[in-house]
């Protein structure tokens, strides 16, 4: 049998707490198929962030120029920062048969989506905003007017769950990540992705 696999565009957003960035860099570490695509920021690095691994940090005018290029295959601003993807980034890993994961929000995620009707979309949820609040506070990482913020923000994104193909909620991990990874597993056999000879003996 000689088989050839297309590159799969993975599009996972979810609220900010809700776990997306965890079950994503799971799969990034167990399936070697997978990629993630650096986007690029306005905003500072946090502690522990590297740029060119976890974003491309940039200048707002250096942002400006790549919007004025079409460089983006989705952009947008969140809690007060911008963000994009570069179309490059992305084309460059599918054409090679890599797949490519996005975890991005739900303003990038609708761009995208109207681009690439080929993409899979999973939209990772909390199973409570009481939760989320708990997780939220429990990073330590933002300030109170910054999580009431993201809380709030929170309920407009889950609201936009129908964009999606799919949506897992996480309340225990382990079990969320089993169903994340049933769904690309599944989706890794599309025959749109697979081109299959058999054979004649």
């Amino acid at each position: 049998m000689i088989q050839k696999q297309d590159g799969m565009l993975l599009v996972v957003s979810g609220p900010s707490g809700a776990g997306k960035g965890t079950l994503a860099g799971r799969l990034l570490r167990e399936d070697p198929s997978f990629q993630f695509s650096v986007s690029v920021t306005t905003r500072e690095p946090r502690e522990g962030e590297v740029d060119g691994v976890h974003y491309y940090f940039i200048s707002e005018a250096r942002y400006d120029e790549l919007l004025a290029q079409d460089a983006f295959l989705e952009h947008a601003t969140v809690h007060g920062h911008r963000y994009g993807t570069l179309k490059s980034e992305v084309q460059r890993r599918m054409d090679q048969g890599i797949n490519v994961l996005l975890d991005i929000d739900t303003q990038g995620a609708r761009s995208v989506l109207g681009s690439r009707p080929d993409a899979v979309s999973i939209f990772i949820l909390p199973p409570s905003f009481h939760k989320l609040r708990e997780r939220l506070e429990g990073r330590q990482t933002d300030q109170p007017q910054e999580i009431e913020r993201r809380l709030h923000n929170a309920r407009g994104e889950v609201r936009q769950l129908e964009l999606y193909g799919y949506a897992v909620v996480n309340d225990d991990l382990d079990t969320a990540y089993s169903q994340f990874r049933t769904i690309v597993e599944a989706e890794k056999l599309r025959t749109a992705r697979r081109h299959i000879q058999i054979e004649e003996e």
